[in-house]
């Protein structure tokens, strides 16, 4: 009888990479066979004779990719890959729900505002409770305006400012 061998467990990391070479290391990694999420956002960027809607990296310098052991060593070797994210020298797997959450962001664009009655300052945990980012959590560092909140996002370590109704967070 021959035994059949599991799939090799994949996890989910973050890379950080070399300034504006983003998009270059996301082709890099595919070529690889690599499994690796680049977010991006569309932005108006002005030149001094037109304007331009042009996508560029949600995260500055960073990425995704779900590899397995294996894998490991063959994402860092890619030209312009810096190194994963650590956590006390070893890299830190990133829970799938927030690679969702950052995708259904993406994917569902601002959401709808409405009246807040939540009253929450800087420096509390929050978390989404509804929406295309239900379920991440992180810590509220400011108010831009009446509904812009700039949210840290756990395990990766940068700051990713969202368009969320006040209404939907909550302390944790």
């Amino acid at each position: 009888m021959v035994k059949e061998e599991a799939a090799p467990e994949t996890h989910w990391y973050a890379i950080y990479t070399r300034s504006r070479t983003e998009k270059k290391v996301y082709t890099e990694l595919i070529k690889r066979n690599i499994h690796v999420f680049l977010p991006l956002h569309k932005t108006v960027r002005q030149w001094s004779d037109r304007k331009k809607t042009v996508e560029v990296p949600l995260f500055n310098s960073y990425l995704f990719v779900c590899i397995n052991e294996k894998e490991y060593l063959t994402a860092l070797q890619v030209e312009g890959v810096v190194r994963y994210v650590t956590f006390e020298g070893k890299a830190v797997s990133i829970p799938p729900q927030q690679i969702e959450a950052i995708k259904a962001y993406i994917d569902e664009g601002t959401p709808a505002y409405e009246e807040s009655l939540i009253n929450l300052e800087a420096g509390v945990n929050i978390e989404i409770t509804r929406g295309p980012m239900m379920g991440l959590n992180g810590i509220l560092l400011n108010f831009h305006g009446k509904h812009r909140v700039k949210v840290e996002i756990d395990c990766v370590g940068q700051s990713l400012i969202i368009d969320v109704p006040r209404t939907s967070l909550r302390r944790v």
